[in-house]
């Protein structure tokens, strides 16, 4: 059976961006917006649609974290031999959007993407949950096929064990950040009868970034 949703609509009113009174750093405006999506108590603003694709010419999509944004960048953390880690390897190019529905917002961003230092990637590890630290071993290979979920929980008590909650996790040689070097970042804002303000920021060969309005 079929659905239909061309009778469904939503007006968006809640503000409007312009591109004389954006700042000059793409960057400042990302951590603004998502400030703001956090002060309105957006849940899990940081969390973004990361889309890869590989040698297959095959586009794939999922949700990771951004745990940190750089002066060039935004930085997420993997399995590096998870599908995602297998696309980058193969097609060094991603893109993530934040949609964030209580602000009628977008965020797109673009550009080249690559392991951040081991070193980075082991210190932010050992700060994560114990149980999380424990997960990431169970998740190998991540993506891979397991029986059924019995298999996962007994790993995953048999490494509980291993580590004790007060016992260090060793980091995994297999997980750790990615960064994606920005070339490219579209901030939209919906306005109502869908004439929605987008304003795209694009790296100028100089590194500089320049600015220009979209049509919705």
């Amino acid at each position: 059976m079929s659905m239909d949703f061309t009778d469904q609509r939503l007006s968006y009113e809640k503000g409007s961006l312009d591109q004389s009174s954006v700042p000059a750093s793409p960057f400042e405006l990302l951590k603004g917006w998502i400030n703001e999506a956090t002060e309105q108590k957006v849940k899990e603003p940081y969390a973004m649609s990361l889309a890869t694709c590989g040698a297959d010419n095959k586009p794939s999509v999922r949700i990771v974290l951004l745990r940190e944004i750089t002066e060039t960048g935004i930085v997420f953390y993997t399995n590096y031999e998870s599908a995602k880690g297998q696309d980058i390897a193969e097609n060094p190019n991603a893109e993530v959007l934040f949609f964030w529905h209580e602000l009628e917002r977008q965020i797109r961003i673009s550009g080249s993407i690559a392991k951040i230092d081991a070193d980075k990637s082991a210190a932010y590890f050992q700060k994560r949950p114990h149980d999380s630290q424990v997960g990431a071993w169970v998740s190998q290979p991540q993506s891979g096929e397991v029986i059924n979920r019995d298999v996962m929980e007994q790993t995953f008590a048999q490494l509980q064990s291993d580590y004790p909650e007060q016992s260090p996790v060793p980091t995994p040689e297999f997980w750790g950040g990615y960064e994606i070097t920005v070339d490219n970042i579209e901030f939209w804002q919906g306005r109502a009868s869908r004439m929605h303000d987008r304003i795209v920021y694009y790296k100028e060969a100089d590194g500089s970034f320049s600015t220009k309005r979209l049509l919705p």
